[in-house]
């Protein structure tokens, strides 16, 4: 049993901030004088949102319903009915709940990490306890290697692609054979807590699980921007930091997020333990407007903006794979390298990569017709989440632009399955306790016939593409309007982007006709 300590160095990847808990700051080290962007309707003030922020049992209780049903449906998926139409593991888990976390993390961000059975089961091993503030933990706690922390969101992008692939590969997603959902859901347990019984705190949730970089990226555009100082100079005088190094009443940020120098939601797990550990009452929970934390940040991270152009070219390999193109390239690799299925892994891997590239070079020859040579500047330091390069300089902020069409376009990408499907939901569920309901209409009905489904895709992307648009027009107007060229003229085909990549994802939808 290893006792629960604060880390020697710890970067808090949200601002790419680099927080040493001990030995303690030196005068300049932290970047406490920047002025924070977060908004100011701090709803934990008083009343019951305090109340339950306060509350050990608040996300023991968010997490339980979760964790009773992803039981269920690992031992339903062993033992249930076999087909996946009827079987609750497949219904819930594809037809309903990978379109609700899509709609968590648009209209509010990090709700489901609040919520998730997952890393929720995990922890309670780690903590020895459901909701107790006990002082020492089970595992090693080791502190995440220093080069898995700076590559921050790139490891959960990388887990998300794999995972992916094996649901691609064993048509898991389809639904396909109930006991590979259960196989599937049963792994990420499994890695969960090996991960947090090896490092310290919500490491997994942090750098691995497959969930994390999405949510960070598309839950950007969220209304709830998560936990924030209220106060800089109470902030400033703290000498404890009992908000990351933990306290008598919560631990310390499990997520490594400094709520400090928060300046989005991308990492804030809303846990409440800055909350309750703050000793101060310094902490709270603040509302933003939607796209606020897109727009806002003074300081873009470099891994999510690769993380967004990886997850464009995932998702656009998945809207890519129904056309009859596809078909006919994946078959001849499978034939030229003995590959036995759907997919290969050349193909799949490969689109992901160009698409990707493609996003970073459009990019970099914006910069280079823009980015006025005297405004370029390589500037070094000693991590690389603080160079500045040319590239980066135009790369994050654009990138950042595009967030509201990547993530309407996931978002667009689930609803084929749920219209399709989501009434056999009903009666796989009855399933459970026992009841035949192989004949009941609700498997045949939908709520949505497949012309309305690829209307409503498209119109989801031309919301993305609107949301898009307002989000670039203050990124340039915010972070390159004073470093480029022919100002008029780069911002409009910096929107022209927007537009570009939204009408290929609604294009992409048109010619999959309803595909799930």
């Amino acid at each position: 049993m290893a006792t629960t300590k604060p880390p020697h160095v710890q970067t808090v990847l949200d601002d790419q901030v680099v927080v040493r808990l001990r030995p303690p700051h030196r005068p300049g080290q932290d970047r406490f004088e920047r002025s924070d962007p977060s908004p100011r309707a701090n709803v934990a003030r008083r009343g019951i949102i305090a109340r339950l922020a306060a509350n050990r049992t608040t996300q023991f209780l968010l997490i339980l319903p979760n964790q009773i049903i992803f039981w269920l449906v690992i031992v339903l998926g062993f033992v249930g009915v076999v087909d996946p139409q009827t079987n609750f593991a497949t219904a819930i888990t594809w037809y309903l709940w990978f379109c609700v976390v899509f709609v968590l993390m648009a209209v509010v961000g990090r709700a489901w990490c609040s919520m998730c059975p997952f890393g929720g089961f995990a922890e309670w091993i780690q903590r020895r306890t459901f909701f107790r503030r006990l002082h020492s933990a089970i595992g090693l706690g080791r502190p995440v290697p220093p080069w898995l922390a700076e590559y921050g969101f790139l490891g959960s992008v990388a887990t998300f692609v794999l995972l992916t692939f094996i649901e691609e590969y064993f048509n898991i997603a389809g639904p396909g054979v109930p006991r590979y959902t259960a196989i599937m859901v049963l792994g990420i347990v499994a890695t969960a807590v090996s991960v947090f019984l090896v490092f310290e705190r919500r490491s997994f949730c942090r750098y691995l699980c497959p969930l994390s970089a999405l949510i960070g990226t598309v839950g950007s555009m969220g209304s709830v921007a998560g936990f924030r100082t209220v106060d800089r100079e109470t902030c400033l005088e703290c000498t404890t930091k009992d908000c990351m190094r933990g306290g008598a009443s919560g631990y310390g940020c499990p997520w490594f997020t400094w709520p400090g120098s928060a300046e989005s939601n991308a990492a804030c797990g809303l846990c409440t333990e800055c909350y309750k550990a703050c000793p101060s009452n310094n902490v709270g929970l603040f509302l933003q407007a939607p796209l606020t934390s897109v727009v806002a940040p003074k300081r873009r991270r470099w891994d999510l903006a690769w993380a967004i152009a990886i997850l464009w070219g995932l998702v656009i390999f998945q809207q890519f794979n129904a056309t009859d193109v596809y078909s006919s390239i994946d078959a001849t690799l499978n034939r030229a390298t003995g590959w036995p299925a759907y997919p290969n892994p050349i193909d799949y891997l490969g689109i992901i990569a160009a698409v990707a590239l493609a996003t970073a070079g459009i990019i970099w020859a914006w910069g280079r017709a823009f980015l006025d040579p005297a405004a370029r500047r390589t500037v070094t330091a000693e991590s690389r989440l603080d160079r500045v390069t040319p590239f980066r300089q135009v790369f994050l902020p654009l990138t950042y632009g595009l967030i509201p069409v990547v993530g309407m376009d996931y978002f667009a990408r689930q609803l084929p399955k749920f219209f399709k499907h989501i009434p056999s939901l009903i009666p796989a569920i009855v399933g459970i306790f026992g009841v035949n309901t192989q004949h009941w209409s609700l498997l045949s009905d939908h709520l949505l016939a497949i012309p309305q489904i690829v209307e409503v895709q498209v119109g989801v992307m031309a919301l993305g593409v609107v949301g898009g648009l307002w989000a670039m027009a203050r990124i340039f107007d915010a972070d390159l309007a004073s470093i480029v060229r022919h100002r008029a003229v780069a911002k409009l085909s910096a929107l022209a982007l927007v537009v570009v990549f939204g009408a290929v994802a609604g294009w992409l939808y048109v010619i999959m006709h309803g595909a799930s």
